[in-house]
């Protein structure tokens, strides 16, 4: 079984939603092993398989796939359909916007906006009733989802920038950078998820066959982690072009796209890529570029490219070229 992180308080949010409909929860309790005088201790953890089992039987035994969260019920399989309504867009972009347009069909008690400003993508959760006691759990709920279903559709993980919330920092406030694997803000003038935009442009990579396998669980995509990033190569070059001093190393570079180095390293794999190839590709380019069209002196076309050195620059652009860069500006062509 993984790590205990999902807090016990997401566990009495559906506990209070059985009591609104007068019904027992103990037979969800019981189904996802979560031992009824767990509920009194407030610092206690259950896991993601715990969670999804508690929820999936609370949504079927109520009826109920917002679990309490909304003025009216949303019916089971109220999401699927919002899911068969975007699997058939083109792009991730598209799919994102229709979700965000039919769920205001199923409830007016928040309302989903997709927008971008420059490079970055923004999914907004406006509230336009008072979700009450529930409202964390709603909100953390919501987004987890919607951030999910994204991962689903492009078979990759969507890398977050930045994760915001309308409420102050709960007691459990830790947990927030495991389920949303980047910096959270809290006391924010509306919960969001920021992303790079070029997300929106990826194909979706699913179809309705594996649409009807997925939905056979309740909320396999809250727990469901993706090893790829299918645009990781181009955020490690935009990274490596944009902040040539600050990426040196993997760690360095890792701490600029909130992932470990482990998992930048494994990641890049899987793409076909490595970071010391990326790395010289960039820098190679940048190098190029400088001494082509501008009349640095080479040593600051070293640091420019992210070396810490001249010496060890000169050393990789004859690896590079087999010229020196003297000599290659002199030449006013690449000789590769």
């Amino acid at each position: 079984m993984s790590t205990a992180i999902t807090p016990i308080a997401y566990v009495n949010a559906i506990v209070q939603a059985y009591s609104a409909q007068g019904k027992s929860p103990f037979q969800a309790l019981a189904l996802a092993q979560i031992a009824p005088e767990l509920l009194e201790n407030t610092t206690a953890r259950i896991t993601a398989e715990q969670f999804e089992r508690l929820s999936g039987a609370a949504m079927q035994e109520l009826d109920d796939e917002g679990l309490g969260w909304f003025s009216r019920r949303l019916p089971w399989g109220s999401y699927g359909m919002l899911a068969r309504a975007s699997i058939s867009a083109p792009t991730l972009g598209v799919a994102l916007k229709r979700w965000c347009r039919h769920h205001g069909l199923i409830t007016a008690d928040i309302s989903l906006t997709l927008t971008t400003s420059g490079d970055t993508a923004t999914l907004r959760l406006t509230e336009s009733s008072d979700l009450g006691v529930l409202r964390e759990f709603c909100l953390v709920s919501v987004l987890r989802n919607i951030h999910g279903l994204a991962c689903w559709l492009i078979d990759s993980r969507l890398s977050l920038q930045s994760a915001q919330f309308p409420f102050t920092a709960p007691a459990h406030a830790d947990v927030y950078g495991v389920l949303f694997s980047g910096p959270t803000t809290f006391e924010a003038p509306s919960a969001a998820l920021h992303f790079d935009a070029r997300y929106l442009a990826l194909p979706l990579r699913r179809d309705e066959p594996a649409l009807q396998h997925m939905l056979q669980r309740a909320l396999p995509l809250t727990v469901l982690q993706y090893r790829r990033d299918r645009l990781l190569v181009q955020r490690v070059r935009l990274a490596l072009s944009a902040h040539p001093a600050q990426t040196h190393n993997a760690e360095a570079l890792s701490a600029l796209l909130n992932v470990s180095p482990r998992t930048l390293h494994r990641q890049l794999k899987d793409e076909g890529a490595s970071l010391q190839a990326l790395k010289d590709e960039v820098r190679k380019n940048r190098a190029l570029e400088l001494l082509l069209r501008t009349a640095r002196p080479i040593k600051q076309v070293a640091e420019a490219a992210g070396f810490s050195n001249e010496k060890s620059f000169m050393r990789a652009f004859r690896n590079w070229t087999g010229t020196s860069p003297a000599e290659f500006r002199r030449l006013g062509a690449p000789p590769v």
